[in-house]
């Protein structure tokens, strides 16, 4: 760094200055806040870490905080594993791979409440109508129940979020050296043994990247969320960024939900970098 001149800063200031005004001051100010007794307008009296510790026996939250870690899990996991799937198939040698690459992003472009309203229509309708032609009474009443409501906010994630990931998987399974498959393939391996010895150790990279987008955009999940089921059933549904969110201007409890979006962030934060900590030193063992 010291080798750099003015030139480099100078071009250099204005993301420095953004991202100082956007996002470290206003972090700053709001970690200021959820300390005192702040309602929106002004900040009265100082309170130490009541407010956090108000949090922690919060009920509500607790429960929605464990809602989405289990909603983030299930996600990540399916999202990697859908997106991996559709980018070896659209990587082979078939003449509708940049059509289907097309079709599988296209869900990634339609907006979060659009897409919410969208699968609600479909759960709640389509599996209603598909339940009463074949008598299958476990299709009816769907996003009625905390179950039903959960599977439903994966499918809709799951579906939205595959194709973007695909699009990285594909980036780096386009970037394989063609020597080294073929060669594989000469000595006799098949192709699981390709995808577990040679391609799963050459695309390490995209599993780090991919699952730290899938996990972070999983636990911010809000307005998907709010479209599919606002929260229900009596909040059984509801994830973290909801219920700050009506802790906050539901509520008006600002200085409350200020706190619990403080522990909200360093939970993410700490969950989000051990991941990447994590697959990089795998990416070395490979």
């Amino acid at each position: 760094m010291r080798t750099k001149d003015l030139s480099y800063w100078l071009f250099l200031a204005p993301v420095l200055l953004a991202l100082t005004l956007v996002i470290i001051l206003p972090l700053l100010i709001g970690v200021y806040y959820s300390f005192t007794d702040w309602n929106g307008i002004k900040a009265g009296s100082f309170l130490g870490f009541e407010n956090y510790i108000d949090a922690f026996k919060d009920e509500e939250f607790l429960n929605s905080l464990w809602f989405t870690t289990k909603f983030s899990v299930v996600s990540v996991f399916l999202t990697n594993i859908i997106g991996l799937g559709l980018a070896l198939i659209v990587t082979t040698k078939i003449k509708s791979s940049k059509f289907l690459r097309t079709v599988f992003f296209m869900p990634n472009l339609i907006g979060g409440l659009i897409l919410g309203f969208i699968w609600q229509f479909i759960f709640i309708k389509v599996f209603s109508g598909f339940g009463d032609i074949f008598g299958i009474e476990s299709l009816k009443g769907w996003l009625s129940t905390t179950e039903t409501g959960f599977w439903g906010l994966v499918i809709l994630m799951s579906w939205q979020m595959s194709g973007y990931i695909m699009i990285i998987y594909i980036a780096y399974l386009e970037g394989l050296p063609s020597e080294l498959l073929e060669a594989s393939e000469i000595d006799g391996a098949g192709p699981f043994q390709r995808l577990r010895y040679i391609i799963f150790p050459l695309v390490a990279p995209a599993f780090t990247v991919s699952m730290f987008l899938t996990l972070s955009n999983s636990f911010k999940l809000y307005d998907q969320n709010l479209s599919l089921t606002a929260g229900g059933p009596y909040n059984s549904t509801q994830m973290v960024a909801m219920e700050i969110f009506k802790t906050a201007f539901g509520e008006r409890d600002m200085a409350y939900a200020q706190a619990k979006a403080v522990v909200f962030f360093i939970i993410v934060a700490v969950i989000a970098l051990t991941q990447v900590y994590i697959n990089k030193k795998r990416e070395v063992e490979m």
